[in-house]
């Protein structure tokens, strides 16, 4: 009988000393770039194709030295990072991180854990059970809500829609297919002119498509309008269409708008509506008592969920949702074929609270932070931040050259430059349009924009885990001096 041969390849894996080395310097490379990340240009300075015409065109054949390949990621990938970790990034909202959570992240990369189920690692089960708890106490949600993380605020906004469309059909679209429903009626989803587009995309996914989705007014804060919610599915009653879905939203996207929950849950009551609130960024800020008002009526949803990886010290991706009834979750995404069945009882398999089966152990992150800050920590960080919206906002009022464009109750600002007054709105957008090309090819800061009432305006969005007065400052200084050139 031959004996059984050495499987392992000619060039092995590196050794456990090697690895302990390399780590250490891996870690030093991350502690180098915190420290660092300033003397990069916030947004990439790459061109279109840079990148791709670096590399091989072919995949190596033989192994690459470490070290090579450590120096190709300084030499080629570094220049085409847009630097989210910056504290000059006010882009859109931010994607920010810390050091326990880093730490976190990376014991979750050699776990190795797949969170499916209960069976194939407890405590990943447990802990999530366990930490959103944490969170639901620390937001004042109902007593005997649960939260399952999901891996953004785009897929809990789906999974809400399908609940939404499986409780307004008895199941019926899981089970046998849009073909197999009683009426053609149309389903109708609700959302704000101002809320975020994953919503639309949502709608498509899930089979309500664009066509059905309405897009309710909002009022001068541009938060949505109830009593044109109220209008608009009566008449859709009167249509003879069927109302499945209202998404509200706190903290819209382009202003940080906050829609108003209580009329809109008594709405959604009366009609026998799903509720979904998404408050992806401004979530967090509930955890101040003096901000849960934004919260008031959330008890009358059906879902809510906001991203801790936004503007809660923990890395991306981790979305929270909780839900007031998690047996319409489990209903509507239960499937378990044989290999999946275990003798495990009174358990939870969050495999069956969203999409994917594959599951990462994202707790964990949530936990380190949430444990090494404390909640007095990340009340302390979130009122800084808004302080210094405010003042950025103080700065802007104080300069004739520049107008406010919205409400700015949290940490983004909208605003837009006028020059002396004479210009009118089309020739504006031009100009504000210039304004923020030119500040973001500086590489000293990075903005987006957004249109409010159809004026371009740009967007100062204040969250990133190191920004200090300083960096806003330093922003207003360059706006200011970069405005000043439009003028000549």
């Amino acid at each position: 009988m031959n004996e059984a041969k050495d499987s392992l390849p000619t060039h092995p894996h590196m050794s456990n000393d090697e690895f302990r080395r390399r780590a250490h310097e891996v870690v030093d490379w991350i502690a180098d770039y915190m420290r660092d990340v300033e003397t990069h240009p916030v947004l990439s300075q790459c061109e279109p194709g840079d990148i791709r015409r670096a590399l091989p065109d072919s995949p190596p054949e033989k192994p690459e030295p470490f070290e090579t390949i450590m120096a190709d990621f300084e030499r080629l990938i570094v220049p085409g990072i847009t630097h989210w970790q910056h504290p000059s990034f006010f882009a859109y909202f931010p994607a920010n991180g810390s050091p326990a959570s880093l730490l976190a992240e990376m014991l979750t990369a050699a776990l190795g854990v797949n969170g499916m189920m209960w069976i194939t690692s407890p405590a990943a089960t447990e802990l999530e059970t366990h930490v959103l708890d944490w969170l639901r106490q620390a937001l004042n949600l109902p007593e005997g809500w649960q939260g399952v993380i999901q891996d953004t605020a785009s897929s809990a906004s789906l999974c809400a829609l399908l609940c939404a469309r499986e409780k307004i059909t008895g199941d019926s679209v899981n089970q046998r297919g849009f073909h197999a429903q009683s009426s053609d009626a149309p389903l109708i989803v609700y959302v704000s002119d101002q809320g975020h587009s994953s919503i639309e995309k949502g709608a498509k996914i899930a089979g309500f498509g664009r066509e059905n989705v309405r897009k309710i007014p909002s009022d001068d804060e541009f938060a949505m309008d109830p009593a044109a919610l109220e209008r608009a599915i009566s008449a859709d009653r009167e249509a003879g269409f069927r109302p499945a879905a209202i998404c509200a939203t706190v903290g819209t996207t382009s202003s940080t708008a906050i829609d108003p929950l209580d009329p809109i849950g008594h709405i959604a009551e009366k009609h026998d509506v799903w509720l979904h609130v998404d408050a992806a960024l401004a979530g967090t800020a509930a955890i101040l008592p003096e901000f849960r008002w934004m919260l008031d009526g959330v008890e009358r949803a059906d879902s809510f969920c906001f991203n801790p990886h936004k503007w809660m010290l923990t890395n991306f991706d981790c979305c929270v949702m909780f839900c007031r009834d998690t047996e319409r979750l489990v209903r509507t995404f239960s499937i378990t074929p044989e290999y999946l069945k275990t003798d495990a009882a009174g358990v939870i398999d969050y495999r069956d609270w969203g999409i994917p089966l594959g599951r990462r152990f994202r707790a964990l992150k949530l936990w380190f932070v949430i444990r090494s800050y404390g909640l007095e920590g990340i009340r302390a960080y979130l009122r800084e931040h808004i302080r210094l919206a405010q003042r950025f906002a103080e700065w802007i009022e104080s300069d004739a050259a520049f107008e406010i464009l919205a409400p700015h109750p949290l940490n983004t600002v909208c605003f837009r430059w006028i020059g002396d007054g004479s210009m009118d709105d089309p020739e504006l957008d031009a100009c504000n349009k210039k304004l923020l090309d030119d500040l973001n090819r500086s590489g000293k800061l990075f903005l987006t924009h957004t249109r409010l009432k159809g004026r371009f305006a740009i967007r100062l969005s204040i969250g990133q885990t190191y920004t200090t007065e300083r960096h806003v400052h330093g922003a207003w200084e360059q706006i200011r001096s970069t405005a000043a050139g439009l003028r000549e």
